[in-house]
């Protein structure tokens, strides 16, 4: 019997898979059989070396979403996809009250403009093969909470949220199904000023039953599992992955 839990034969693209969250999910991905292009405005040529020592099959391709046009222009250079996994996103800290123009600009247009690109140009593909697909966006416990100093970031990730919703509801019955990881706290360069703050970081811990910062194999984990047949019948979810943040 085929396990459910396998994805031999699939060709998966992970973007800002070069750190953190995105590489822990290129390296998941490998693990049960996918071959992962490993995308980035950073060099991931790190992730694909650490995929192949592990037997697994990657290869790195540069992609800056700051420009999503330019980006998704040169999604058809990493093949025909069967995975899309949508990672990369920045953050910018300011109050609301000062929060700049070009702040807003640049984090609405990696956070939620080239995410949208890139699902549309993923599914025009996807549809014409008729052969069905997964998406994969990485949204945030900012999807369902209002956050503090961080209005770009947290309504481009309520944004990501809807869009899931939106194409699930548009592809599911032509076999694509679109999904959402929300991580919780964790462990990565975005979260690194909170981390050094010792009181905002103790507050943090406070809150979260399982009482630990996540890390980025836990994402990893829940994403690559909706990208297996065993979540066949999973689609316009968006699945917390946050120690038990949002049940408390």
């Amino acid at each position: 019997m085929t396990s459910p839990f396998t994805l031999e034969g699939k060709r998966a693209l992970v973007t800002g898979a070069n750190t953190g969250i995105g590489q822990a999910i290129a390296e998941g991905l490998a693990e049960i059989g996918a071959h992962v292009v490993a995308a980035g405005r950073s060099s991931c040529d790190e992730t694909v070396t650490r995929i192949k020592d592990a037997g697994g099959s990657a290869e790195a391709m540069h992609l800056d979403l700051a420009d999503p046009k330019a980006a998704v222009a040169r999604l058809s250079e990493a093949g025909d996809l069967d995975i899309l996994v949508n990672n990369a996103g920045i953050i910018r800290r300011a109050d609301s009250v000062d929060y700049s123009e070009a702040d807003w600009d640049d984090v609405m247009d990696v956070n939620l403009k080239a995410v949208f690109l890139m699902c549309q140009a993923f599914g025009k593909a996807a549809l014409a093969r008729g052969q069905g697909g997964r998406i994969v966006n990485i949204a945030s416990l900012l999807s369902f909470q209002g956050g503090i100093r961080v209005p770009a970031y947290t309504a481009s990730k309520h944004g990501v949220a809807g869009l899931t919703k939106i194409l699930a509801n548009e592809w599911a019955g032509q076999g694509v199904n679109v999904n959402a990881v929300a991580p919780g706290y964790i462990a990565t360069n975005n979260t690194e000023a909170l981390r050094n703050d010792p009181k905002r970081s103790a507050e943090i811990l406070a809150r979260i039953p399982a009482g630990r910062w996540g890390e980025a194999a836990d994402i990893a984990g829940a994403v690559t599992f909706l990208c297996t047949p065993a979540a066949n019948y999973v689609t316009g979810a968006v699945l917390n992955v946050d120690g038990g943040w949002l049940a408390r």
